[in-house]
């Protein structure tokens, strides 16, 4: 009896293990394949019976929930359960798909809050990107603020205004000056003075009247180079960096492309004077322009109070000059001219720089504070030559020094438009593009 009894609690016993482990072998059967979300067969319609955390099942209900700490870190979906079964027992394995259907639940639930707070938090930032005022967009969006153009050390606008001011004060002067000397005639023996004094005297017999071609060509080039001349100067003055360099084929220094043409044009004009000074003298014609009598002082007082009160002289150009053109004419030609030559040479590279005695008798800043005064002496005398060829008599006035003749028509007016649209195309093709073939002729050209 007692072995029987002790057979059959052996067997019983090798049964219950032979039991157990082959529920041990489910148990880590179903943990080593993956797990699978718990369907909706058995569960409750509601989430009120899930458990609030992902922890293993402990099987006795009494027992608190796991903390969180085996949550994972991430919203996505648990592709594995956070751990495996502590027991490997019936009851634990029984257990295991209830507490995997739990824990697939409770992440589920935590990926739904983490999408919300993440949907709900691009909202609030969309909401608060689209509630920022206009004016903090980009600086870069608004539009860019062009530079002036600069003529010189100054803006063209700031010219304009300088210009316009200074024709203001212009009128404002002239307005004055022209009520004055109109007082100034009413004074006891001034209208004496001006009827014995008219404005001119009579040359003497040997000159002959009008103006020939060698006169008329003359002084189409003499405005063409002075018109040139001037441009350039003030480039040179008032250059910051030369577009281009000028260096000579037989060596010397290197100088600026418009200081080149500056002194090119220098040497044609004194060219051209030399040549209508040699016809002057050759054809009798120097006495036009030339005092040959002490009434020339007079008359050109008389003349120029004439002009002042905006009662021309009488006159005919096509014979003789009145006296205050005479004198302007013989400074212009015979002092202004030889003046801006020698300064303008002293200043160049032409002048010997190991002069040391000549340079002392003559140094380059007295030629310098001579040479620009003299240019503004040129300007101010063609700004005021042709506005009294304009205001006493245009066709004619143009007709004589233009097509030669005192006919009154319109060919002297043609001839002198013609004239100004050379000097104008000129101006704008005096560039480096232009500028630098017929440099190249004489030296040689470089950017630097």
């Amino acid at each position: 009896m007692a072995a029987g009894a002790a057979a059959s609690a052996s067997g019983d016993t090798a049964e219950k293990d032979s039991a157990a482990e082959k529920a041990g072998a489910d148990t880590e059967a179903a943990a080593d394949e993956p797990a699978k979300p718990a369907g909706r067969t058995g569960l409750p319609k509601t989430r009120t019976g899930l458990p609030k955390s992902t922890g293993p099942d402990t099987g006795k209900p009494g027992d608190k929930p796991a903390g969180r700490t085996g949550l994972p870190k991430t919203g996505g979906p648990a592709t594995k359960p956070a751990e495996k079964p502590a027991a490997k027992s019936p009851a634990a394995g029984a257990g295991a798909k209830p507490a995997a259907a739990g824990s697939t639940a409770a992440a589920a639930t935590a990926s739904a809050g983490t999408a919300a707070k993440s949907t709900a938090g691009s909202t609030a930032a969309k909401s608060t990107a689209s509630a920022k005022p206009a004016s903090d967009k980009p600086a870069s969006a608004a539009p860019a603020k062009r530079d002036p153009i600069m003529i010189g050390s100054k803006s063209l606008g700031q010219w304009i205004g300088l210009g316009s001011l200074g024709l203001g004060g212009l009128i404002v002067a002239a307005g004055i000056l022209i009520l004055a000397a109109r007082g100034v005639t009413t004074l006891p023996g001034v209208p004496g003075f001006l009827e014995r004094y008219p404005g001119e005297y009579h040359l003497p017999d040997f000159v002959e009247p009008g103006f020939p071609a060698w006169a008329r060509w003359t002084h189409f080039l003499n405005f063409f180079f002075m018109v040139l001349i001037i441009r350039t100067g003030l480039q040179v003055r008032h250059q910051q960096k030369p577009p281009a360099f000028y260096t000579p084929k037989n060596g010397g220094k290197k100088i600026s492309i418009n200081l080149w043409l500056h002194t090119s044009l220098d040497v044609l004009w004194l060219l051209n004077g030399v040549v209508f000074v040699v016809l002057l003298f050759v054809s009798g014609h120097w006495a036009r322009i030339v005092p040959t009598s002490w009434e020339v002082f007079p008359n050109a007082l008389s003349a120029m109070l004439q002009y002042m009160t905006l009662e021309w002289p009488m006159e005919d150009a096509w014979v003789n000059y009145n006296s205050l053109q005479q004198l302007m004419y013989f400074i212009v030609v015979f002092i202004a001219a030889p003046l801006a030559a020698i300064t303008g040479v002293r200043m160049s590279e032409w002048w010997p720089k190991n002069a040391t005695t000549l340079n002392k008798i003559y140094p380059a800043p007295l030629a310098r504070a001579i040479h620009f005064p003299t240019m503004i002496f040129f300007v101010f005398f063609i700004a005021v030559h042709v506005f009294l060829v304009f205001t006493t008599g245009l066709r004619q006035n143009l007709g004589y020094m233009f097509a030669g003749t005192n006919v009154l028509g319109w060919a002297g007016v043609i001839w002198f438009l013609v004239a100004v649209a050379v000097v104008v195309g000129a101006w704008f093709a005096a560039r480096p593009l232009v500028l630098a073939p017929i440099a190249n002729l004489f030296g040689r050209v470089s950017s630097r």
